[in-house]
């Protein structure tokens, strides 16, 4: 439900940020925080980023501004003037957060007064949150970026689009997901930390420093290709609209219909392709495959084994299928129904359109009075018990709350946000740092799995919750990717190509990246003992997480119902793919399929009539993993005010179509649908804006230039008479591919590394198309920023993981959590939850073992 007071409110924030960190004031003003921008009398950088309204550029006009600063307030201050000066400085000694990013804050930062060391001390409860584009310090830290350059450098390029020739030769260069992902994923990633900042800053009265690279945090964002190149030495291949993976399989996964339209279908093993067969037989499309092997009953995490000559045969019967219908008559709802787990692949404004997130409250009519209409904007990622997602007014007008906020700085200030009713543990247990962690004392009873929900429990296990991940054999997590090698971190470190995994599912590398941190718990919920013993845990614990199908909970005697019985302030939250509430609460959803339906998968690609690119792997896995996260720490935050618990209802499609909101909204105030643009800008806004080939076998590099000088500095490298061939933005718009192809000529005969740094040197904005192999093993800055953890294992043995990628300089996170530890072995802790917490001894845990219980 969409709220007038969100779960922050009270939270007072303090924005002076661009593009880089906006997205994370959005998402805490949708929380309901209170969110102050500040801006220079020229106004942020962000106004001056189209597409705009109306004709020509206008500051008041951005669309991009309006969809980053919905629910802020503005104020101007002139660092030139001695007033303005003391009302800013006044306006952060109220705040509980100060965020900053870019260019907005340098306009600031050079006054003593308002530089990281002195705002702390002048604010020692102060969380001063900062994102960056490479970090603080490093050997990249000067370097020049924006959203291509960190999407190439970070790893997701690499891992997206189209298949190569059937040699195995790359035609085409790898697309780059569109529009502003880089800084979305950063900005979601930082409101995790300033969430568990502000957490820790309410029990304690301390504030913090935190600091996030974009680049870091962008490196963390893919999903299979790093584990499988940490543990097996095996670099993946990009695949048209499908996971990145060690083989390119024979068919896409896409089936076109007759007007030219795409349905993506995800084969989840062998019972899954019986349902497959059985429903298109029903309907005319009979196939001669046979039966086919017997299910074993496990899950794959999609992308990560081969597709076989059967699941190829199968894709093509639903290719057949689908050729004989239109966009509008194409029965997918029927094909869930049959349990095919697929989705048309929708342009981002149609989810605007449907019952269902309307229902839910994804979609709010903001008004803008000033131009006497209202927008449609994507505001809500789940729906809760209490309260939730806040609209807000639209983006302000530059400095229209100035006066206002003047006066509220000469009454008395309200109250912080500080009374714990939920104190940490006194004195605190410390991490491997040596000091605090924020979630100290939060225990989670965890029945997450994949990505999306096990991702949301990993980083608040990082941050120092107690998580306990339960399981049972018959229904497991995915374990079965990215395997420890044969001869393990010894054969790891001589290898020198591809090595062989192990079967072990203990020993698996995806899984250990997911789950680290965690305590381990073999539990049937389904016997009335282990029921009773779930229940028992549940009464001692804070946060109940789940990522099964809607209704599973509910029918082992676990909703919410019952779980506000167990313990009156319990925070249950759920994380399925369409979310419960509504009619798709029962459509089967993975990463794909989300990306699918919430259109960020038809925004990435060659312009029509070519297929969709979309993603290499599954991007609303981490979105939302990140949502989750923050789901359940705002839920805290709620709790630690008022007392109340909640029911969280979060949608990894809805977390994926709140970061499409960009494309929504411009489909709203300005009247076009999202069209594919390849690697050019989307919004025409730099040229070249492009991805090139370099020396070596599909090696590429981005190269982006966004302003006059940037430009001058590319065409003096390359060709001097260019600058004036191509005067202006618009002659370059206007002869991109012309562009493009004298700039891979200069390009491809060059090492992409060195190329790099020396655009870098003349200030281009340039960065190396990176493979997860290039991140762990050549990338300085990531190097130096210790994006990866060492952590030991019971079985797996000590692999480094991807560390949370916030700084919080007072109570840093460990990936490894409280227990300094990899994922569980299955059932690995079943002794110490159960004796510990519970109390039992030896012989009853032996028993309740022969049972079946555990």
């Amino acid at each position: 439900m969409v709220t007038d007071a969100g779960v922050l409110q009270g939270l007072r924030v303090v924005e002076i940020a661009d593009e880089q960190a906006a997205h994370t004031g959005l998402s805490l003003a949708s929380l309901g925080a209170s969110v102050v921008k500040v801006e220079p009398p020229a106004g942020s950088a962000t106004r001056r980023i189209g597409p705009f309204f109306g004709n020509g550029p206008d500051p008041e006009k951005s669309v991009f501004f309006w969809q980053h600063n919905r629910g802020k307030q503005s104020i101007v201050a002139d660092p030139a003037s001695p007033a303005d000066v003391a009302t800013l400085r006044a306006l952060i000694a109220r705040a509980d957060v100060l965020l900053v990013s870019g260019s907005d804050y340098e306009v600031y930062a050079a006054l003593p007064e308002f530089g990281k060391d002195a705002l702390l001390a002048a604010n020692p409860r102060l969380v001063f949150a900062r994102m960056t584009p490479f970090g603080d310090d490093g050997p990249w830290a000067g370097f020049r970026a924006n959203d291509l350059v960190h999407l190439a450098l970070g790893g997701p390029v690499m891992n997206c689009g189209y298949d190569p020739r059937p040699d195995g030769f790359y035609d085409l260069p790898p697309i780059a997901p569109a529009q502003w992902h880089s800084y979305l994923i950063a900005g979601e990633q930082l409101l995790i930390g300033v969430l568990a900042a502000v957490l820790h800053q309410s029990r304690t009265g301390e504030g913090q420093y935190l600091s996030c690279a974009v680049h870091e945090a962008v490196a963390k964002s893919t999903e299979l290709d790093l584990m499988n190149w940490v543990m097996r030495r095996s670099p993946l291949n990009r695949q048209t609209c499908r996971h990145a993976a060690e083989k390119v399989s024979a068919v896409v996964t896409l089936a076109q219909t007759k007007d030219g339209r795409y349905l993506i279908t995800v084969p989840m093993g062998a019972k899954n392709e019986a349902q497959i067969i059985d429903f298109l037989a029903a309907r005319g499309v009979v196939s001669d495959l046979g039966e086919g092997a017997a299910d074993t009953g496990t899950r794959d995490i999609p992308g990560s084994n081969a597709v076989g000559e059967r699941t190829t045969r199968v894709l093509e019967l639903v290719e057949r299928f689908v050729r004989k219908h239109s966009y509008e008559t194409l029965p997918w709802l029927e094909m869930q129904d049959a349990g095919i787990v697929c989705s048309p692949i929708r342009l981002p404004h149609e989810n605007a359109l449907d019952p269902h997130w309307r229902a839910r409250g994804t979609f709010a009519e903001v008004e803008h009075p000033e131009l006497g209409r209202s927008f449609t904007y994507a505001v809500s990622k789940w729906v809760s018990t209490g309260p939730d997602f806040v609209p807000g007014r639209r983006a302000p007008l530059l400095g229209e709350d100035t006066e206002a906020i003047k006066a509220t700085l000469a009454t008395p200030s309200a109250p912080a946000l500080t009374a714990p009713r939920y104190p940490a543990p006194v004195p605190a247990p410390l991490s491997v740092h040596q000091r605090p962690m924020p979630l100290s004392g939060v225990r989670i009873f965890d029945f997450s799995w994949f990505l999306a929900s096990a991702g949301g429990t990993r980083f608040l296990a990082a941050l120092g919750a107690e998580v306990i991940k339960v399981e049972w054999k018959a229904n497991p997590d995915t374990r079965m990717a990215a395997m420890a090698p044969e001869g393990g971190r010894a054969a790891r470190e001589a290898a020198v190509a591809p090595l062989r995994g192990v079967s072990d599912p203990d020993m698996g590398g995806q899984f250990n990246n997911k789950n680290p941190g965690k305590r381990g718990l073999s539990l049937n919920v389904r016997h009335p003992e282990g029921l009773a013993i779930a229940k028992r845990l549940i009464a001692m614990s804070d946060i109940v997480a789940e990522g099964f199908s809607p209704g599973v909970l509910d029918r082992w005697g676990l909703g919410w119902d019952e779980l506000r019985k167990i313990k009156p302030d319990i925070i249950y939250a759920q994380q399925s793919g369409m979310g419960t509430a509504g009619t798709y609460g029962r459509l089967r959803a993975v990463g794909p399929i989300a990306g699918a339906l919430a259109g960020v998968t038809e925004m990435s690609g060659l312009p029509n009539p070519a297929m969709p690119a979309g993603w290499g792997y599954s991007y609303l896995d981490w979105i939302g993993a990140y949502s989750f996260s923050t789901a359940m720490l705002s839920a805290l935050l709620h709790r630690e005010r008022t007392g109340e618990g909640q029911w969280i209802d979060a949608s990894q499609t809805e977390s994926g179509i709140f970061v499409a909101g960009g494309a929504i909204l411009e489909w709203s105030a300005l009247g076009r649908a999202w069209s594919r643009t390849g690697n050019h800008s989307p919004q025409r806004s730099a040229a070249p804006h492009a991805i090139y080939r370099t020396a070596g076998d599909d090696r590429w590099i981005a190269i982006a230039c966004t302003t006059t000088a940037e430009w001058q500095a590319l065409a003096a490298l390359i060709d001097e008479d260019w600058t004036a061939e191509f005067p202006t933005l618009e002659s370059r718009l206007d002869c991109q591919d012309i562009l493009d192809h004298h700039v891979e000529a200069w390009t491809r005969t060059q090492d992409g590394y060195a190329l790099m740094a020396r655009l870098q040197a003349h200030g281009v904005p340039a960065g190396v198309c990176q493979t997860a192999g290039d991140r762990v093993e050549q990338d300085p800055q990531l190097a130096h920023l210790r994006w990866l953890t060492e952590v030991e294992g019971t079985k797996i043995g000590r692999w480094p993981l991807a560390e949370f990628p916030v700084k919080l300089a007072a109570t840093p996170a460990h990936i490894g959590g409280a227990v300094n530890r990899g994922a569980p072995c299955y059932g690995e802790d079943n002794e110490w939850v159960l004796g510990e917490l519970l109390g039992m001894d030896k012989r009853r845990i032996a028993r309740l073992a022969d049972d079946g219980v555990i």
